[in-house]
């Protein structure tokens, strides 16, 4: 029989793995069959949901006020790919997706930014009530400011997929500001990366993260908010671009739900502690 600590470890493993699975659930098209696909989504949200709670998304119930904190800031940050697996099964890329389908994702992904975005809050309260400020406060306006951008790109992508479904074409209007429109979202995601390396940075200060995670973190944060810039200096129409763009490193790491994997991850280490101070 699983020790309580043999079951942290396996939740800790699985919702680690999370964005990987519920991005490739998403991705097998076959799978948006009536009844299947809700089946799949159900069952994903309901593995993921035990897994959080027995990670540490139960010590939002403690009577100390940082481990609630780290629990509801972990539990934030990691529902954005609880809704991926929830409602995106099968729903493939939005070329291959219906007008409604897309609508749909776009209506998620609004969710899963100000989901994210929560969690940065709640996090940046907690670090700061631990005595850092600095970086805690960087991360807080880079997010603020991604997630302003996300929504305003988001409104322009629902809008579009919303007048082809009642009108057959997406109005010229809209068109005219794709190379826009693809700016603010790499905007949002080179800064979405930027905020995840700063709450990096707060937590090691704050001896919540290992200094060699927290590099890491760092590391991989910059390196991605690095080749969006690129992208969007070279290229920032992708209808320009000379090349595929699932071939150009800034355009794939700035689709707009993978700069949320990195948050996600945190939210997984901030469960595990959580639930690690309960014992």
């Amino acid at each position: 029989m699983l020790t309580d600590h043999g079951k942290q470890r396996i939740s800790y493993g699985f919702l680690c793995a999370t964005p990987f699975i519920a991005f490739g659930a998403a991705a097998v098209r076959p799978l948006r069959i009536l009844g299947v696909y809700h089946a799949i989504g159900g069952v994903l949200f309901a593995a993921i949901s035990t897994a959080a709670w027995t990670l540490g998304a139960r010590a939002m119930k403690a009577d100390v006020q940082t481990r609630r904190q780290l629990a509801l800031a972990g539990t934030l940050l990691l529902t954005p790919f609880a809704m991926v697996a929830l409602f995106w099964v099968g729903i493939g890329g939005p070329w291959a997706a219906s007008a409604a389908e897309n609508q749909m994702r776009y209506l998620v992904l609004i969710a899963m930014v100000l989901a994210a975005t929560g969690g940065f809050v709640v996090l940046k309260e907690a670090v700061s009530q631990a005595g850092e400020r600095l970086h805690s406060t960087l991360g807080f306006a880079a997010v603020m400011l991604a997630c302003s951008l996300y929504l305003i790109w988001d409104a322009f992508v629902f809008g579009a997929y919303f007048a082809q479904e009642h009108g057959g074409t997406t109005p010229s209007a809209i068109v005219s500001l794709h190379p826009f429109q693809d700016l603010l979202v790499s905007l949002a995601g080179a800064l979405t990366y930027v905020a995840t390396a700063a709450f990096a940075a707060a937590l090691a200060r704050a001896q919540w993260l290992g200094r060699r995670a927290s590099v890491a973190y760092i590391i991989v944060s910059f390196i991605a908010s690095f080749f969006i810039v690129i992208k969007v200096l070279e290229h920032p129409d992708p209808a320009a671009a000379s090349q595929p763009w699932y071939t150009v490193p800034g355009f794939i790491l700035g689709v707009p739900a993978l700069p949320l994997i990195m948050p996600s991850l945190l939210g997984v280490v901030l469960l595990r502690r959580a639930g690690d101070e309960q014992q």
